[in-house]
């Protein structure tokens, strides 16, 4: 579904992404790990298109996107998902929901999907997003990705900073989603366990470099934890 092949990107006169290739099977997930500021973020950023690479191509569903601007690469079916749990924060969690289903020929059912995915969003429907907890938020966020109808989800550390009783409900939602086809994620995960489980292929980035990758499964695990020791 997503193919990166030598990807080299930055911010002004800074490198971050030294000739990076990775791939996101068609209704998989593939999962990159790596500490702070390692270029995490930096790759799916560009990935959506949001940073122009120096070099490398970025090739969607077997087409090349390397040039496409964002909003067109969004309406091939890029979903995005940054951290900090964003939303517009003066607008209720449904009004968030409706803004996006609006824009969208499925979007009713799409709501409704979301909603059924994150139950929790029903019970805080007209409150505030701006007042919700962390955890709800980030669920928000997601839903209003997912109502787009994507075909590959870019999630960044969707698990940061939220409670560990709803990071449990966001990693089997996004288990879920991963298991019953129709959607590729690249996932961008600190929790090295839940990443793994969630992963079909895994990627270790360190200092912009794709230092380690495999299959993801148990026995990855004790690899990518000694990779990130280092």
């Amino acid at each position: 579904m997503l193919e990166i092949t030598g990807l080299v990107a930055g911010y002004d006169r800074s490198v971050v992404l030294h000739g990076v290739s990775l791939t996101v099977p068609e209704d998989g997930v593939a999962t990159v790990l790596g500490h702070n500021g390692a270029g995490k973020s930096t790759l799916l950023r560009a990935a959506l298109g949001l940073i122009r690479p120096r070099a490398g191509t970025v090739r969607f569903d077997g087409r090349d996107v390397t040039r496409l601007p964002a909003h067109q690469r969004v309406r091939r079916g890029m979903a995005y998902v940054p951290q900090g749990q964003q939303s517009f924060p003066q607008l209720t969690t449904m009004e968030n929901l409706r803004l996006v289903a609006d824009g969208h020929r499925a979007g009713r059912a799409a709501l409704a999907e979301a909603l059924d995915l994150f139950p929790a969003l029903r019970e805080v429907a007209t409150r505030r997003a701006g007042l919700l907890s962390g955890g709800q938020r980030q669920q928000l966020a997601i839903a209003r990705a997912l109502i787009t109808r994507p075909r590959l989800l870019l999630l960044d550390e969707p698990t940061e900073g939220i409670q560990p009783s709803v990071v449990a409900e966001i990693q089997r939602t996004i288990l879920q989603l991963a298991s019953r086809g129709g959607l590729s994620v690249l996932l961008v995960e600190q929790h090295v366990g839940f990443a793994l489980r969630a992963a079909d292929e895994y990627y270790v980035l360190e200092a912009g470099r794709v230092t380690a990758s495999g299959a993801g499964d148990e026995e990855a695990e004790g690899t990518v934890r000694r990779t990130l020791s280092v």
